[in-house]
């Protein structure tokens, strides 16, 4: 082999050596200064055939010479004549040219006359085929204009460990698919509704955020229809648990008496809301945990059905009351559908939170997220059971996005709970004197009403 050639090979591999090397070890830098343009460049080239065979295009008419037959001519052939005429021609939308981002790149596309963002969210699995890239998100951040983001790798594969919460009611429990952190704010979104089979996330969900809240000034209240076994080893920082329904009715009686003496103090400082209060007449803000939601509905024989009746009505009104008088919801169950009464799909109507893991019907995935975007059902239903603790998330953004939890294990969670045992408030102190007074119809009334 001559010494030429053998130097090149030799200077070849070791410029793969190096590359590889800095692709593994430091990915964000490889992408900004290798991958990014190639890929920018590649996708700005093929937009036209891509846009064609996704069925992005509009035909228009424009002016151009063509070649059209003529006579024949005595040798044979036909006479061909150049004409100016107006054409039917294949226009694609304006792209401008790709930008970087975390995990791949992100396009700004101007509509074709008629076309709206559906269109394009329609041709979203097309388009991340055509590219070669994991996935691609369609937005639209103003009239007449839509942003395709594109994820080269999923970055849902590998999640950090479980960053403490430093905000009051703010847990970060993962990480979304943007690569931004996944966080449940209850200020902001204060009831949320999580549904998911069994292995699939659902309880490592609620283990990440007990972790998040365990540290936090707020009292924390479980209701575990297995018999307690869920939230049993965690009760050191539960200020009440119900593990039946004859507890959870008289649970659900406190919640609701509750709430009405913090409507009575809010009204005697002339506040709209627990938040408006001086910080030294506030009342703990409380967090109820419910897992297993389907039991709290069931009915064996007619002889449940007021004990159920009761308890559909005051979980709702603790839906419908608890965000302004600082009582926050988080729902989980494996099975959520509309058989199971007109109380759960009322419950799930205060739900603004979604969270839909894996599932078993496609109708748990229909209530939890059916009635917000059908692109967001179509992909809680493409969940593998690989995966767990993956998931459709509603954001307070507006927008849907697939996020996965950190994972906490049933250890960690517990030794959380026991670190600050001290902090869980005495259930007895917090309802001391809410019963003083009966709870009348007019004042239920009033809290609907408030």
């Amino acid at each position: 082999m001559p010494e030429s050639l053998r130097l090149l090979l030799l200077t070849l591999a070791c410029t793969l050596v190096v590359l590889w090397t800095w692709q593994r070890f430091h990915h964000r830098s490889f992408w900004l200064v290798a991958g990014y343009p190639l890929t920018a460049l590649s996708v700005r080239a093929s937009w036209r055939k891509v846009a064609l065979g996704c069925g992005l295009t509009k035909k228009r008419a424009r002016w151009a010479f063509t070649l059209t037959p003529g006579a024949l001519i005595s040798t044979g052939n036909v006479k061909v004549r150049r004409r100016f005429r107006r054409v039917a021609v294949d226009t694609t939308p304006w792209m401008w040219l790709p930008l970087p981002t975390r995990h791949g790149w992100r396009v700004t596309l101007h509509l074709l006359e008629g076309q709206i963002p559906d269109d394009y969210s329609q041709a979203a699995e097309r388009l991340a085929h055509s590219w070669g890239v994991h996935a691609v998100r369609v937005s639209s951040p103003r009239p007449g204009r839509v942003v395709l983001a594109a994820t080269i790798r999923d970055p849902l594969v590998r999640v950090d460990r479980l960053p403490p919460s430093d905000e009051l009611l703010k847990v970060t429990v993962g990480r979304l698919e943007t690569g931004k952190p996944w966080v449940i704010d209850f200020r902001t979104v204060p009831h949320w509704l999580n549904a998911g089979a069994t292995q699939s996330g659902k309880s490592n969900l609620a283990n990440a955020l007990l972790v998040g809240l365990a540290p936090q000034p707020v009292a924390l209240v479980g209701f575990d229809l297995k018999g307690g076994v869920e939230f049993t080893p965690y009760g050191c920082r539960l200020s009440a648990l119900a593990t039946t329904r004859a507890e959870s009715v008289g649970l659900l009686d406190d919640l609701v008496a509750l709430m009405l003496d913090r409507m009575g103090l809010c009204r005697t400082v002339g506040a709209r809301n627990l938040w408006q209060l001086p910080p030294a007449v506030r009342p703990v803000p409380i967090v109820v945990l419910v897992d297993e939601l389907a039991e709290l509905y069931l009915m064996a024989d007619k002889s449940e059905k007021d004990e159920i009746a009761k308890t559909s009505t005051a979980l709702l009104r603790v839906g419908q009351l608890g965000r302004a008088f600082g009582i926050y919801l988080f729902c989980c169950g494996q099975r959520i559908g509309s058989d199971l009464g007109p109380g759960v799909t009322a419950l799930r109507a205060q739900c603004s939170g979604r969270i839909c893991h894996r599932v078993n019907d496609p109708e748990t995935a229909t209530m939890t997220l059916g009635d917000l975007d059908p692109a967001a059902l179509v992909s809680a239903r493409a969940i593998a059971a690989e995966t767990p603790g993956v998931a459709i998330v509603a954001s307070q953004d507006g927008q849907w996005y697939r996020a996965r939890s950190f994972h906490v294990s049933e250890t960690a969670a517990e030794h959380a709970a026991r670190m600050y045992a001290d902090l869980a408030p005495s259930w007895a102190e917090i309802t001391a004197g809410v019963h003083a007074s009966e709870v009348t119809e007019s004042d239920l009334t009033e809290l609907l009403n408030a």
